[in-house]
C-alpha cells in the first residue's frame, strides 16, 4: 500500500467514524444529539494530553522518563480530529472529495520527509518537541487558521515524537477499530469500562496490534475477546 492509499484509507475511515458517531450532516458543526463540534478545540485539547507525556513539571518526577507509549497514541488521537476537521472544511467549502484531500495533503509541505523514517525520540530534547506541540495549539486555537499550516507543523511534531506515516496508520487501524467498539459498548452513556483489569483499552490494544493480525475485523473480535475478560 503507498502513501496516497493510506491516507485516503485513513480519511474513508474517519469519514465513517464521524458518520456513524455524529450522524450524517455532522460537517455543518452539530451532532445528531444537538452538541456543537468544534475539531480545533479536540486538537489543542489532545496536544496538552501529549505534553504530559514528557516530565515536564518542575516540581514533580522531574527525573521521569517519557511516555514513550503514550506518545503515539496522543499523536494519532489528534490524526483523528485533523482528519475530521479537514474532511469538515473540504465539505463546507466545496473544496473536493476524499480523493481530493488525500491527494493535497501528499503534496503538502513536510509530508514527504513524514513518509520516511521517525526520530528517535530520545534523541530530541523535550523542550523543542513541546515547542512544536505549542505551535500546534497556537494555530488551532487563533481566529483564523490555515489547514495546510495545521499539518506541516503536525508531521514535524509527530517525527519527533517517534512517529511517521506507517506507524501513523497501523495505530490509527487500531485506533479506529477502538473507538468504534467504544462506541458499540457504551461509550456515549457512560457503561463503557475504560479500563480492562487494570490496563487502559489504549494499551489492549498496542497489545493486540503487535500481533499482527489481519484487517479490522480480526483487531475487532480480538478486542471483543478481551473485553469478555473485563471482571
Amino acid at each position: 500500500m503507498n502513501a496516497q492509499e493510506m491516507i485516503t484509507q485513513m480519511l474513508n475511515l474517519q469519514q465513517i467514524l464521524n458518520d456513524e458517531t455524529n450522524g450524517i450532516g455532522w460537517e455543518e458543526g452539530i451532532n445528531k444529539n444537538g452538541k456543537l463540534i468544534n475539531w480545533r478545540r479536540c486538537i489543542y485539547m489532545e496536544c496538552a494530553e501529549l505534553i504530559d507525556s514528557f516530565a515536564w513539571k518542575h516540581w514533580k518526577d522531574i527525573n521521569a522518563p517519557t511516555n514513550k507509549e503514550n506518545l503515539r497514541v496522543e499523536v494519532v488521537d489528534i490524526w483523528h480530529f485533523l482528519m475530521s476537521l479537514m474532511l469538515e472544511q473540504y465539505k463546507i467549502k466545496n473544496l473536493g472529495d476524499i480523493t481530493k484531500l488525500s491527494e493535497d495533503i501528499c503534496a503538502s509541505s513536510g509530508f514527504n520527509e513524514f513518509c520516511k523514517d521517525a526520530y528517535n525520540i530520545e534523541d530530541e530534547s523535550i523542550y523543542e518537541v513541546m515547542n512544536d506541540i505549542e505551535m500546534l495549539i497556537h494555530k488551532s486555537s487563533g481566529f483564523e487558521f490555515q489547514l495546510f499550516d495545521l499539518l506541516k507543523v503536525y508531521f514535524a511534531m509527530s517525527l519527533k515524537c517517534g512517529v511517521n506515516l506507517h506507524s501513523l496508520y497501523e495505530c490509527y487501524i487500531g485506533k479506529n477499530v477502538l473507538n468504534s467498539f467504544r462506541q458499540n459498548n457504551g461509550y456515549k452513556d457512560g457503561t463503557y469500562k475504560k479500563v480492562w483489569n487494570g490496563k487502559e483499552d489504549n494499551v489492549i490494544m498496542s497489545e493486540i496490534l503487535k500481533l499482527n493480525l489481519n484487517g479490522v475485523d480480526e483487531i475487532y473480535k480480538a478486542l471483543e475477546t478481551e473485553y469478555k475478560k473485563v471482571k
